[in-house]
């Protein structure tokens, strides 16, 4: 018996190949003997001992017993749908412990990593949306770079993130765009000091009430996210220090 839509639908469903092949031939066959399930199944026949035993462990096989001759015979169908609810709420039971291995928490601290502008533009998205009106975030940063990789997205980002009343601090390397594309203005709710000229940055930090988010600007694209308390306060710190002694000159946000 060659592999169907049946068989990848039972395999689906937690089945091993064996055991669709084997549970599909005793549906079409009925009562059978080891042998003949073997031979309609085209599994071996002591294989098919096994994977009896475990068609019945799954509920899906039972015995019958004619005379002198002990006969397998498959279980109705609609036994299918009992397993899939079954597995469903062990899915649901078990979910709490899914999202507390998602979460990766180790106390209060969590670390994830991303790959692709793709998933670091939903790390962004996600920033404005974790983000209460009135927090404040602190962003270090070569702007240019940063807004480049994707001008129309991170455009709208910024004004998203300036509609939610969140408000953006940023210690940025020089750039003439500043002025052209009104960066550090009421417009995104954001205040822009410069770092100094020689700098030269790779990835954009930004440090909001909870997490730390390390992205990197060059290829391959890829970003860290941190969520430790520890971590967050040390960034703070350092921003602050850097703040103090960078330049003010495009202070705009009061």
């Amino acid at each position: 018996m060659k592999s169907t839509k049946l068989s990848k639908i039972l395999i689906d469903l937690g089945l091993s190949e064996h055991e669709a092949l084997v549970y599909l031939a005793s549906l079409s066959i009925g009562p059978a003997t080891v042998l003949k399930i073997a031979e309609a199944s085209e599994v071996k026949r002591t294989t098919v001992y096994s994977v009896v035993e475990a068609l019945k462990h799954k509920g899906l096989m039972n015995i019958e017993v004619r005379g002198f001759k002990q006969l397998y015979v498959a279980e109705n169908p609609e036994q299918l749908q009992v397993m899939l609810i079954a597995k469903k709420e062990e899915l649901k039971s078990s979910m709490p412990e899914f999202q507390a291995l998602y979460n990766l928490k180790g106390g209060e601290s969590f670390i994830r990593y991303y790959e692709g502008i793709e998933a670091v533009k939903n790390i962004y998205t996600q920033i404005t949306r974790d983000c209460r009106p009135h927090e404040e975030i602190l962003i270090i940063s070569d702007q240019e770079s940063w807004y480049k990789q994707d001008p129309i997205f991170f455009h709208k980002y910024l004004l998203d993130r300036a509609q939610s009343g969140i408000k953006a601090r940023k210690l940025i390397a020089p750039t003439n765009d500043i002025e052209k594309y009104n960066w550090g203005t009421e417009a995104y709710n954001e205040e822009i000091r410069l770092l100094p000229p020689e700098t030269k940055l790779v990835t954009n930090l930004v440090v909001t009430p909870r997490k730390v988010l390390i992205h990197q600007l060059v290829p391959p694209i890829l970003a860290i996210e941190i969520e430790n308390p520890s971590v967050v306060q040390m960034n703070k710190e350092m921003f602050e220090i850097m703040w103090k002694s960078a330049d003010a000159k495009h202070q705009q946000v009061e």
